[in-house]
Order: structure tokens, then sequence, then C-alpha cells
């Protein structure tokens, strides 16, 4: 998916695992792991959006997370598994953006279940 043109786009805000924040667009319909991705920000995604993981386990801003429909019963269930969950945890892969959510703020954890041990970046597929 092309990159929305500067100043066109959903502005999306990550805090990285090292606290610093990033403001990035989105395009509307793309969801927070692509956006992440995208970005080569470090969410890694191992199920490829399967719903069988939850390594681009996220947590929101709350208001942002008030906006979005309930989790499906299979999100949470792989959100049961991931490490650090909050009131406001969501995977990635499952929030898609829109206009409504512009500013969103997605804090990435400082860990995840079936993170790779040595440190190597995700490649993207």
């Amino acid at each position: 998916m092309p990159r929305p043109a500067p100043g066109t786009g959903i502005k999306v805000n990550f805090i990285t695992r090292e606290g610093e924040t990033v403001t990035v667009e989105a395009n509307e319909g793309e969801s927070l792991l692509d956006l992440a991705r995208a970005n080569d920000l470090d969410v890694e995604g191992a199920c490829e959006a399967s719903l069988a993981c939850s390594t681009c386990h996220l947590i929101l801003d709350e208001a942002s997370f008030d906006k979005l429909e309930e989790p499906s019963d299979e999100e949470n269930d792989m959100l049961d598994l991931a490490f650090g969950l909050s009131d406001t945890s969501r995977l990635g892969c499952q929030v898609l953006m829109s206009k409504e959510l512009e500013g969103l703020t997605a804090k990435i954890p400082s860990a995840t279940r079936n993170m790779y041990v040595d440190g190597a970046k995700p490649k993207h597929h």
C-alpha cells in the first residue's frame, strides 16, 4: 500500500520500547501492524495477522481504545497470552485505521512472547 502524501494521512503516534514518540501517517483501512512495519517500527507480527499469536500487541490510549469495536473472542484469546497486558491492549493486526482514530497513540510493549531472542529485527514478508 503506498504511503499517504505528507499531511494527508491519519496521524498516529507510536511510543517505542525506548520511550521515543514517533508520529507517522496511516491510510484509511490500514492496520496498526502494517503501519508499524511500513515505518520500520519494532512490531513483530509473527503469524502474519492470522490471529495465532500476540506479537503485534500494542497498548492504546484510552480515548482511541474506546472508539473501537470490542475485540473478537479470537483476539481476546491471543491477548490473554500477551506480555504486559493492559486494559487498553489490542492486537495491531486487528485495529484498522479510520479518520475517527486521528491522533491515536500506540505504545509498543517492552517485550512480546515469541520475540526473536538474538535482537534481530523481524524481516518483512
